[in-house]
């Protein structure tokens, strides 16, 4: 394998299934060597099984994002194996839904934990090593709940909120520095992942009568002015363009993907 990010380091958080385990797939797929991590050991695993298989280059770490500790683990294993950090893909996220009046502090505790400061602590603990090195990106995702507010999902809207704010700021500071650290948010809007399942009940297979693919269809038809639920493909299509030099102009930006969702 070898690519436009050949002997790059890239780490992505939440990378076992979904949308992380797809990047870290297509990254290594470019050359990089990725940094796959996660709450699932299991799925984490296979997943760079799967990468090396394909002749990539991948290791997987386990990590709650949520523990500065574990935070500075990962990024002194990283620096102890590599010697650098090229691209941060802050990608773990979770996401529940329902009236705010009803919503149980320990889950919006939870969704803030996770959703952002898991970015606050990663991105605090890859810019030293970053700077250090006078480049680097990191990526945000954020969603397109975090431009454009929903009914009854009040806690992962402020969520996605903060995380937009938050890479706005972050990246005005690493401009202002000259650091040479690139610091960009993505918002994707319906695609077909397993964050839905606890967002509005649906399942992968269909197993409660709920299925996601045709639940996220009918969503989308009207909703969406492109009529369907993105890819996850699409969405990794754009990580790819920010972390390149094809993007080396682009700092606190948001690149939304959401089929025009957001554009009315």
């Amino acid at each position: 394998m070898s690519g436009k990010f050949e002997g790059k380091v890239v780490l992505i958080t939440g990378a076992a299934k979904g949308i992380g385990k797809r990047a870290a797939e297509r990254f290594a797929e470019l050359g990089a060597i990725v940094i796959v991590t996660d709450v699932l050991p299991d799925e984490g695993e296979k997943t760079v099984a799967s990468i090396k298989a394909a002749g990539g280059k991948a290791m997987f770490l386990k990590h709650d994002v949520t523990l500065e500790t574990e935070w500075i683990i990962v990024v002194d294993t990283i620096k102890s194996e590599y010697g650098r950090l090229d691209v941060l893909i802050n990608n773990a996220g979770i996401g529940f839904s329902g009236p705010v009046e009803e919503m149980d502090y320990a889950i919006w505790k939870k969704m803030m934990d996770v959703n952002v400061d898991g970015v606050f602590l990663g991105t605090k603990h890859a810019l030293p090593v970053m700077r250090a090195q006078n480049s680097g990106n990191i990526i945000n995702v954020s969603s397109v709940a975090g431009i454009r507010s929903s009914l009854n999902y009040s806690g992962y809207c402020a969520t996605k909120a903060a995380v937009k704010s938050f890479t706005k700021s972050v990246a005005l500071e690493c401009a202002a520095l000259k650091d040479g650290v690139r610091v960009n948010s993505i918002h994707p809007g319906i695609i077909d992942t397993a964050i839905w399942d606890t967002l509005i009940g649906t399942t992968e297979d269909g197993s409660n009568e709920v299925p996601r693919a045709a639940t996220l269809g009918g969503m989308t038809a009207e909703a969406v002015p492109f009529g369907r639920p993105g890819s996850i493909d699409e969405i990794i299509n754009g990580m790819v363009f920010l972390a390149s030099d094809e993007a080396s102009y682009m700092t606190g930006a948001e690149l939304v993907l959401d089929g025009g969702l957001t554009a009315g």
